[in-house]
């Protein structure tokens, strides 16, 4: 399936809070990333009838198994690449800037030669 660049971003957002808070709302999707409220409703619902995520009546989201794995790719990539160019003497604040654009557009290939130097490196 391909998710665009918004999809990746609400998806890694919604497993960051759920990783913080435990629970999630679209509300707290709209404040963590700053975006009108409107705009996060239609990314949910899009998320949904992608089968990627559930909203449950209460507004509670949870992710298919699918929408789970994509949320973790994402997160692994965003952890991995802030990690190495940090590494090589980048800020951590532009390394989570960078690693956040970056991640959306990198080759499988690239990142795997990534993941693979920073386990070195470990």
């Amino acid at each position: 399936m391909e998710l665009h660049e918004s999809g990746e971003m609400y998806l890694e957002t919604i497993l960051t809070l759920k990783k913080k808070k435990g629970s999630v709302r679209s509300i707290d999707v709209a404040n963590a990333l700053d975006y009108s409220k409107p705009s996060v409703s239609r990314g949910m619902k899009l998320l949904k009838e992608s089968n990627l995520i559930t909203i449950d009546s209460k507004g509670f989201i949870d992710f298919t198994k699918e929408g789970q794995m994509i949320a973790e790719k994402v997160f692994e990539l965003h952890t991995t690449l802030t990690q190495f160019f940090t590494y090589i003497g980048v800020s951590v604040k532009q390394a989570e800037e960078d690693a956040c654009r970056v991640e959306h557009i990198i080759s499988d290939e690239t990142y795997q030669c990534i993941r693979s130097f920073m386990q070195k490196q470990s």
